[in-house]
This record gives C-alpha cells, structure tokens and sequence, in this order.
C-alpha cells in the first residue's frame, strides 16, 4: 500500500506543479525536503538514539526488561501472540508505551526503535513486516496521551483563559483511537490480501546479519542484595517525595513551579510533573538498577550507544523518501486541493472547512500540523470551537507516515503489509471523536 500512496503523491505533485505552472518551486522544495530529512530529522536523532539505546541495553542486561514482561504478560500475551512471554521485546514494547503516553518524544522514539529491532530478530521473513511490527505500529501511531503538551501549550502562549479544556476530549479521543488500531490491525492481518507474500525471504544467517545483527543470549545477572534494593528504596523515595512536593504543595521549599502549575488542577499538575521527572528517573533508575545486578554499566551503556549511529544512517532512506513526497505535495498545492474538493461534503454534517487542513496534513508532518494549528489559533482566537477541536485532534493522532518510516526502516522493512492502514483509521478515528466530542463539550460555535 505504501508503494502507492508514495507513486501516488509524487505523481500527483509533479502534474499540478505543471498544470499551474510551478514546477520550479516544486524542484525547490524537493531538494528542501530532501535536505529537512537529513539534516534536521536523521542528525538530531543521533544523540537521543545513542543515549536510549545505551540505557536500553543497560535495562536488558540488568534483567529489568524481562521483569516489566512478565509483570504486563497477561495484556502483552493478546497483543503479541506470537512473541515469547519473556522475550527482550516485549519489556521493550512496555517501555516505549509508557514514555509515549507521558508524550517524551524523541525519548519514546529511541525506546520505540530498540523494541523493533528485538521484534526483527523474531522475523522469518527479513524486509516483511510481521504481524507483531504491524501491531506495534498501529499501538505506537494510537499511543494513548496523558496530555497533549504542544497543543496546551500554544493555547496557553495564546493567551486561552483555560488552555487544559481539551486535555479531558483529548484523552478519550487518543483513547478510542487505540482501540481502533488494535481492533483494525487484528482484523486486517486476517485477510489474504495482507497476507505474508509467497516470495518473502524466509530468515538465514545471511539474512540476519543484514538486518538486525544477533547478539548471544544475555547472561542472567547475579541476585540482587539487600543493600542493592535499599538503596533502590530509598532513590525511589525521593522521586515520590519531590513528585507530592510539586503536585500538591508546588512552590515550596524554594523549588521552581513545574510547567502549568499556576492554577491548574492536581490531576494536570501530576501528569506535567511526572511528565517533567520521567526521563531524569528513567536514566537514573535504570542504571542505578543495573549496577545492584553486577552489570558493568558504563560498559554496557557504551556498548548499546554505538548501535545509534548505525540506526540512523539505515533510516535515512525511508526518511527521505516519504518527507520528499510530502513535501512535493504540500507544495504543489495538493493539500489546498483535497480540503476544497471537501469542503462541500464536510460542510453538511457541520464539520468546519478550517480544520480539514490540520486533519489531512497531521498524518504526514508534525512540524506543519504545528503550523497550522498556530495559525488556526490566531485567527479564531485561543478558547474557540475550532481551536480546541484543533487541539485535541492534535492529541490524539499521530505523524502516521514519519512514525512508519522510522521505525520500519530502522530495521529495513519494505513491505508494511497493512500497518498503514491500521495507522491511518486510527486517525480517522481519532478525528471523528474529537469533532463530536468537542461539539458536546465546547459547543461547536
């Protein structure tokens, strides 16, 4: 499916640049998107790929990952039937959930990418997507978000006399449309037209080393003792305490107020504060946990952050392929195009004109959706209809397309089977609750 959205953009592209005469501008943004993919995606993401692969590794060796799989086994085990209860990944999957829904990004990312490649070393068939990497996606193109940090934030920059109304929509639009990608993704990996391909390689030695190379099974680590779980005690302790300290008593003892705690409620106070802490206690956590288990851990942390490079020099390809296709689109004029041929349609179930482009753009691009949805709040003003409508579709979908191109080609996945499909009717379903939701709650004004 991919091969023709992808054919289908750029053709689309190239002939209405022609039809209205811009196709210098379209060369221009071509060689633009082709450079934004490199340059300011792939090379931004060195670092943080580096630093999650390295405390990944950290956490799989300490045993911890194995630990959070058998704790989530009985949820996982439906998900994932075809992966082992006590497989690295399944811990993996467990830990890129949790920083997707405390909204950490590029964090989320880099946890999200250690989990794929354990899932590509159980892939009899290297380049297809199995059916577990196409859940994973659909869960990761739906992740269920606390708060929609981005959107909150421009209504709150904006000068909106309640920028949180649209953290309650959001949470059961992003909500609903997790349940739609798992129902869509088990349904559609059941038809044969998303069936495994006869002419899929099936995994060899050869094939394995040039996706994902093996490592030799971890050796269990030693058994924690009692001074090693004290001391987690109390580290852990101390998170808790400063965590009630910013919740309910925010400003005291001298410490700063945490983002969004002026006249906020507790539950918003907590989500922003856990928000806040959650890298700082995953990375300290992590390794505290892995040295109480004999791990050599700035070894093993230095070991698991050189495979950062090499993930990203694998996803450049598909990182370019897709944003030079946006791009090209974008620029013909292709989004102005589809939402007026819309426009008509939408108009008469009472869905505004104004938000189509927010809707059609947010699967391919999360900078422009951003855009867009700054400058829908200028012109409509911080507390309107279409501006909370805007904000909680914002939280509640996903950059479908860029999260596809990452994560299948950090593993080099060709044939996406029916994740796309998956991803984009949990948008779909994300839009749609938003649009009523806020319609019941904010009036549709």
């Amino acid at each position: 499916m991919l091969n023709y959205i992808w054919l289908g953009l750029i053709l689309a592209a190239v002939l209405m640049g022609g039809a209205t005469g811009h196709l210098k501008e379209l060369t221009d943004g071509t060689f633009d998107s082709a450079q934004t993919a490199v340059m300011s995606v792939a090379l931004k993401l060195i670092g943080i790929m580096a630093l999650w692969l390295g405390i990944m590794r950290l956490a799989e060796k300490s045993g911890l990952v194995q630990v959070l799989a058998r704790g989530l086994r009985p949820i996982l085990r439906l998900l994932f039937p075809e992966v082992p209860a006590d497989h690295p990944a399944m811990g993996a999957m467990v830990m890129n959930m949790a920083a997707n829904m405390l909204g950490l990004g590029n964090s989320a990312t880099g946890l999200g990418l250690r989990a794929m490649q354990r899932l590509e070393r159980l892939n009899p068939h290297p380049g297809t997507a199995s059916n577990a990497m196409c859940t994973f996606l659909a869960i990761n193109t739906s992740s269920i978000q606390l708060i929609p940090a981005t959107a909150v934030g421009i209504l709150a920059a904006a000068g909106s006399t309640n920028p949180t109304a649209i953290i309650g929509t959001a949470l059961v639009a992003t909500s609903c449309a997790a349940v739609a990608a798992v129902i869509a993704v088990k349904f559609l990996e059941r038809l044969p037209y998303f069936a495994i391909p006869a002419d899929a390689a099936t995994t060899g030695p050869e094939q394995a080393a040039e996706t994902v190379p093996e490592e030799p099974e971890p050796i269990a680590p030693p058994p924690m003792r009692w001074w090693g779980s004290l001391l987690l005690a109390i580290f852990t302790a101390c998170f808790i305490f400063w965590f009630v300290l910013d919740v309910f008593y925010p400003g005291t003892w001298g410490r700063p107020l945490p983002p969004g705690a002026t006249g906020a409620s507790p539950w918003v106070r907590a989500v922003s504060t856990a928000s806040t802490m959650a890298i700082p206690f995953f990375i300290s956590f992590i390794s505290l946990y892995a040295f109480t288990r004999g791990v050599k851990v700035y070894e093993e942390f230095v070991e698991g952050a050189k495979d950062g490079f090499t993930v990203i020099i694998r996803i450049i390809p598909y990182l370019v392929a897709i944003l030079v296709a946006v791009g090209m689109f974008r620029t013909a004029g292709g989004i102005d195009m589809v939402a007026h041929w819309l426009a008509p349609v939408l108009d008469r179930i009472g869905f505004p004109a104004d938000l189509l482009p927010i809707v059609i753009v947010r699967p391919l691009s999360g900078g422009a959706t951003t855009g867009l949805f700054t400058e829908l709040v200028k012109a409509h003003g911080p507390d309107s209809f279409i501006a909370r409508t805007a904000g909680t579709i914002m939280g509640s979908t996903e950059t479908t397309f860029y999260v596809l191109a990452v994560y299948f080609g950090s593993v080099g996945i060709r044939r996406t089977r029916h994740a796309v499909l998956a991803g984009l009717t949990a948008d779909l379903t994300g839009v749609v609750v938003s649009f009523i939701l806020c319609k019941a709650v904010f009036g549709g004004a």
